[in-house]
Formats: structure tokens, C-alpha cells, sequence
């Protein structure tokens, strides 16, 4: 990408998207806290993401870094997520972390489910 994000084991985390950790990590006081994205059954598309924050690594994770803010992956959902770009979106509605999964046949209309 020409926006300066790096790509790691197949995953890509733009620079916005990790400035936005940073900002949150900031805003609540813990530095330690990383961006987990984890893939489940489910939505109306079969498979769903899911973010949230977290300050624990777990055994099967797959960290990837961008300026000193993180990523978390576990094994079983990077399978789905190889080749995906994890970006950070704002537009007048909504702001929210957004995947580009190559990997996806087809997406729900809100962009939080897929089908393969």
C-alpha cells in the first residue's frame, strides 16, 4: 500500500487503523492494549468479524505491529483473514475498523459478516 502500512504473515495493518489504536490506548490509560480481531460463525453471511481491545496475548496468537500499536489474530481466524487489509474508516454516519478480505465471496450490506 503506498499509505506506509506494513504486511506481515498475509495481514495488513494500515496506518490509520494504527493510529486509532493509539489513540484509544491513550485515551484509556493502558499502553498495552492491542486490537483483537477474531472471525465466528454466525451473521447473516455465515462468518462474522469481531474487534474489541485486549491486553492479553493468548497462545495461538499472531501479533502484527504497526508503529507500535498491535494487532491480534488468533491461528484459526488468520486462515479466513490471509490477505486482508485491516483499516480504520470515517465517514459522516459511523467510524469504525473496516477488513478487506479477499478470501470473502461475498459481504453482508454493514460490512460485519462474509460468506467464502
Amino acid at each position: 500500500m503506498s499509505d506506509g502500512s506494513i504486511q506481515a504473515l498475509g495481514v495488513e495493518l494500515t496506518d490509520r487503523a494504527a493510529r486509532r489504536i493509539a489513540e484509544i490506548r491513550e485515551a484509556e490509560g493502558n499502553l498495552d492494549l492491542m486490537l483483537r480481531l477474531e472471525v465466528l460463525g454466525g451473521g447473516c453471511s455465515g462468518f462474522q468479524y469481531k474487534f474489541e481491545l485486549d491486553d492479553t496475548l493468548k497462545t495461538d496468537d499472531k501479533v502484527f505491529d504497526n508503529g507500535g500499536t498491535s494487532l491480534v489474530i488468533d491461528e484459526a481466524s488468520l486462515g479466513l483473514l490471509d490477505g486482508s487489509v485491516i483499516d480504520f474508516k470515517e465517514d459522516l454516519g459511523a467510524s469504525f475498523f473496516a477488513v478487506s478480505n479477499p478470501n470473502a465471496s461475498s459481504n453482508c450490506g454493514c460490512g460485519a459478516s462474509f460468506a467464502i
